[in-house]
């Protein structure tokens, strides 16, 4: 299914597992752009770190410092989006805004802060959708204001397949929609 949306000129994929990501990366095209997109762990860096191009999912300072960590060694820079939690669910993960600014204001070394990713609120209630949409664009915004010096901090990661359409509205320039385009995941 990837070398069928590959054939179609699609060069950007999410992973959200890391073992999957390890097994199609090494045998699919060299120039597709992965992005990991799900709740990595630190004990499976190497499993992720080697084939990315973009770490969708920083939720947390011990996270980020790990993966900043593997690409001084590593002698790479990984671009990351700085997961900002705003769902009423507190099974989300991701940082405050307060958290954001801390670590936006430290150097570091081997990363490459390109903009911020977030989820909504699991509900079919539009308007909470929208405001959980709102306030992560208002808060990249305000990091763009706050923060000229990153000039790369440009992207939204912000929609699903249930609800891209809505993200676009609020400025997403990336969106996640594997089950929209995939079907749903088969185990």
């Amino acid at each position: 299914m990837i070398m069928e949306a590959y054939s179609s000129g699609q060069r950007v994929f999410g992973e959200n597992r890391p073992q999957e990501l390890a097994a199609k990366a090494p045998i699919l095209p060299k120039d597709i752009y992965w992005h990991f997109i799900g709740h990595l762990q630190t004990n499976k860096l190497k499993l992720v770190l080697p084939y990315v191009s973009m770490v969708e999912s920083i939720d947390s300072e011990r996270l980020l410092r790990a993966v900043a960590d593997w690409a001084v060694t590593n002698g790479r820079v990984i671009d990351v989006l700085l997961e900002l939690h705003v769902a009423s669910e507190e099974t989300k993960q991701g940082f405050t805004e307060e958290e954001i600014l801390d670590l936006l204001r430290q150097d570091w070394p081997g990363i490459n802060f390109r903009g911020l990713m977030g989820m909504a609120t699991n509900t079919d209630d539009e308007r909470v959708i929208r405001a959980d949409f709102s306030r992560i664009s208002a808060f990249k915004k305000r990091i763009n204001e706050e923060f000229p010096s990153l000039t790369g901090f440009d992207q939204l990661s912000i929609g699903m397949s249930s609800d891209w359409e809505l993200a676009l509205e609020y400025g997403a320039t990336i969106v996640r929609i594997g089950t929209y385009i995939f079907g749903d995941r088969v185990y």
